[in-house]
């Protein structure tokens, strides 16, 4: 008999609180079990093993992801919906870096395919489309686009930009003017 109060969806929750204080690393079966002072059996009727509690907070971080990204984006075009976008991806990191570790995770293809990062590709390909981007060049944009967010975040949050002036949002704002420049004047593929 599963313990009175736990589910899959419980775990997946504590499982995403406990990336967000001690690192996605650090989250298995085993730290999920001493949270809730329950043997580890106790968990495997609701998740099946470390990787796939890991799964599911992935996917829980890139569900949340998508709807701050849907949210941030309604009625926005051009640099707007490009730098809300963008600030979405750098305040999750910020105030949940272990989910936003998670939502790295490589996920098998089927998976993935029905997760919600399909939506982020589909809104990334929305902005861009305002940019009057034609494969292959959208595809390079939504590269070059994750690519620097992700790149900035992380080293931010790794503190390697705490060391020196300016400010941090400074050189961000100044970023996201220069791939606004990149994207309205990509070069056309010979």
């Amino acid at each position: 008999m599963a313990r009175a109060g736990l589910s899959a969806e419980r775990l997946t929750q504590a499982g995403a609180e406990l990336a967000d204080e001690v690192g996605f690393d650090q989250v298995t079966v085993s730290a999920l079990a001493r949270r809730f002072d329950v043997k580890v059996a106790s968990l495997y009727s609701h998740v099946r093993n470390s990787q796939d509690l890991r799964t599911r907070i992935a996917l829980l971080a890139l569900e949340e992801m998508a709807d701050r990204a849907a949210d941030a984006l309604a009625g926005r075009a051009g640099k707007d919906a490009l730098t809300a976008l963008a600030d979405v991806y750098r305040d999750y990191a910020r105030e949940h870096p272990g989910r936003y570790a998670a939502a790295q995770l490589r996920l098998d293809p089927a998976t993935a395919a029905a997760s919600a990062g399909v939506r982020h590709a589909q809104m990334t390909r929305a902005i861009l489309r305002g940019y009057d981007l034609a494969e292959p060049d959208q595809t390079h944009a939504v590269r070059l686009l994750g690519s620097v967010f992700h790149g900035y975040v992380s080293l931010e949050l790794g503190g390697g930009f705490s060391h020196s002036a300016p400010d941090t949002q400074e050189t961000w704002t100044r970023i996201l003017d220069a791939l606004d420049t990149v994207l309205r004047d990509w070069p056309s593929a010979t």
